[in-house]
């Protein structure tokens, strides 16, 4: 008869064979599943290693690249602007140091910078969006006739088009030096720009900003600078978006300017103005906008090709 310590017993020795199964079928996986990841981890070292190496070759290059931009594009430039005027409309997030290489490289291909705007985060800012548009209608030189349609950065851009940019056919003002005056003090007061210098009229001008617009309905930020510049344009001789490569995003004014057609048959853009090639290809782009033609240029995908008069990889 089979007793109950039998049963615990064989019970026992089921669970004790089990349990030494496992721990030689564990140990023999372990050591081969620890043996095939540490394999992988040295290849994913020498990998790492590898990519390391290459962007840092990559870099080098790049900055080998911008060196000789830079100490060319004085020459390339060269009398392209010879006695034009400039103005420079900087956005919050502009980078100064990017502002001071373009101003000098105006100036080197013949140009003058008139002066500078800086305009606040308040400008693009959809909550003062009614205030920034009773502000520039409430300011308008008399005589001029602005868009009825198009939101605040049309409006500001008509204003400021009108009383800081000449007549693209005259070269000549189009409102007082009372009425500028009086249309950078209210933009001033109202906390859309900075409190500015001295700042004469120019036949051109640069918007430039930075990158990505960010904050509560950025699709609002990026179409009031991009309509501002467009309508800038309208109202000179011409008119450069400038930024770096992020402002090519969809969320970026450059960005929203190249989607818009309207907009693109008037106002050039250029996507890589932190590089000294960048910075060469907008004082370009300003002389292809006195000779009454725009172009979207840069290293963004946007962009129909990296300089005039240079096709991009698609043409």
């Amino acid at each position: 008869m089979i007793s109950l310590r039998y049963h615990i017993v064989s019970i026992a020795a089921v669970f004790l064979a089990l349990a030494v199964g496992v721990v030689l079928g564990s140990t023999a996986l372990g050591g081969s599943l620890l043996s095939a990841l540490t394999e992988d981890r040295d290849e994913l070292a020498k990998r790492a290693s590898s990519l390391e190496a290459e962007r840092n070759e990559l870099q080098a290059r790049l900055d080998d690249q911008d060196a000789f931009s830079a100490s060319v594009g004085p020459k390339i430039v060269a009398g392209s602007l010879d006695k034009r005027t400039v103005l420079l409309v900087t956005n919050y997030d502009a980078r100064p140091a990017d502002r001071d290489a373009l101003r000098k490289l105006i100036t080197a291909a013949g140009g003058k910078v008139t002066g500078e705007v800086q305009l606040t985060e308040a400008f693009a800012d959809p909550g003062q969006a009614d205030q920034l548009a009773e502000l520039a209608t409430r300011l308008q030189p008399a005589g001029t006739k602005f868009p009825t349609a198009g939101g605040p950065g049309t409006l500001a851009g008509a204003l400021l088009g009108h009383t800081l940019l000449l007549d693209a056919k005259t070269a000549q003002p189009q409102s007082t030096a009372a009425e500028r005056d009086a249309a950078l003090a209210g933009l001033a007061d109202g906390g859309f720009i900075k409190e500015p210098g001295d700042v004469q009229a120019a036949q051109l001008a640069v918007v430039l900003v930075g990158g990505e617009l960010t904050g509560d309905g950025v699709g609002d930020r990026t179409a009031t600078i991009s309509r501002f510049a467009t309508e800038l344009d309208k109202a000179s001789a011409g008119v450069v978006l400038a930024g770096t490569p992020a402002a090519a995003k969809s969320t970026g004014p450059i960005g929203y300017t190249r989607s818009d057609t309207a907009s693109t048959e008037v106002l050039s853009t250029v996507d890589n103005v932190d590089t000294a090639a960048g910075r060469v290809v907008t004082v370009l782009a300003l002389r292809e906008q006195l000779e009454g033609d725009a172009g979207q240029y840069g290293i963004a995908g946007n962009a129909q090709g990296p300089a005039p008069g240079v096709a991009g990889k698609g043409d």
